[in-house]
């Protein structure tokens, strides 16, 4: 089968496309025919080995530990392994897993859902990790209430798209920060508020949020707390820049060194990968309140261009990967 390998860490050149073996389901995995995979911000940080900690935590010291790139993807069942039941051949299925920019790839069980009625399959590879994110960033981490002002900076990418209308969802008044070029992609999502950060700041000192969901990853605190109300909460959602062993980690770490002396709630989240929310995100596709927002589809072969293009800001909601 045809998949997306490196050998080494680095920038997108080390993203080769390759034949290489059938992957074989094991006990509790199931082979996912792949219809569709999509980029997310970790890709690029799998690929490159940035920052630092990642290697220490697991992922490859030298190389990387999983050769083959992608995370979400969205598929039919093509074989399962030993004590699978909830699957079996001819499911259509979303979720996440190693090696997902390749024709076939096995996933845990417990990392898949079916996909949402309605939803093209292909689409479905844009809900897993960017979905799970903004859902937990906003219900669990920052316990959005109906009638906050929520403000989403990253309005435009993986992430925001979901979280813009998740937060108008839970009954938020939803101001989206962005680039002029993705203005008008942010209002259709529904924001309430568009704020394009070419041209006009937030952080003015004069509106203030109840929630700040930052998805952007390079202001710093103090910017940030500028624009949230006295008893407001900032959730940081990754990070990006910063230094090569911690990244944009470091930020994190510093709300949360700062956090029991402020009034402000600092938080960061790392997103879990729970069935359960799978099927949370599924059932807000099926009721109309949640659709992706899908810049391009390419081929395989595209992959290392769709990366770069993510990395450089310039996507607009998800790019899928089509084998």
């Amino acid at each position: 089968m045809k998949a997306i390998v490196q050998d080494t860490y680095g920038s997108s050149d080390v993203l080769e496309l390759r034949d290489i073996e059938k992957p074989q389901p094991g006990r509790g995995e199931v082979l996912v025919a792949v219809r569709a995979a999509a980029v997310d911000a970790g890709v690029w940080h799998l690929m490159s080995g940035r920052p630092y900690l990642l290697r220490l935590l697991g992922f490859g010291l030298r190389a990387p530990k999983v050769a083959v790139r992608g995370r979400e993807v969205a598929g039919r069942v093509e074989a399962v392994g030993e004590g699978v039941s909830a699957f079996r051949p001819g499911d259509e299925v979303f979720g996440i897993c190693e090696g997902s920019f390749a024709e076939y790839a096995c996933a845990r069980q417990d990392k898949l859902a079916r996909k949402p009625a309605g939803l093209p399959l292909e689409e479905a590879a844009a809900l897993p990790v960017s979905g799970l994110t903004a859902l937990q960033a906003l219900r669990d981490v920052g316990r959005v209430r109906p009638g906050q002002r929520v403000l989403v900076i990253g309005a435009a990418g993986g992430v925001g798209t979901f979280a813009v209308q998740l937060a108008k969802a839970y009954g938020a008044h939803v101001t989206g920060v962005c680039s002029t070029a993705k203005t008008e992609l942010v209002r259709s999502l529904g924001a309430d508020e568009v704020v394009d950060y070419t041209v006009e700041e937030f952080a003015d000192g004069i509106r203030r949020y109840d929630l700040i969901l930052d998805t952007a990853g390079n202001r710093t605190l103090t910017h940030l707390r500028r624009a949230l109300t006295p008893r407001g909460t900032l959730v940081i959602v990754g990070g990006e820049g910063g230094g090569r062993w911690l990244g944009g980690i470091d930020r994190v770490l510093r709300a949360a060194l700062l956090n029991p002396f402020v009034r402000h709630g600092l938080k960061g989240v790392f997103a879990a990968e729970r069935q359960a929310d799978l099927e949370v995100l599924k059932q807000y596709v099926e009721d109309g309140v949640l659709a992706p927002a899908v810049q391009r589809t390419c081929a395989l072969a595209g992959a290392a261009e769709a990366v770069d293009q993510l990395h450089r800001g310039e996507a607009r909601g998800k790019i899928l990967i089509k084998p």
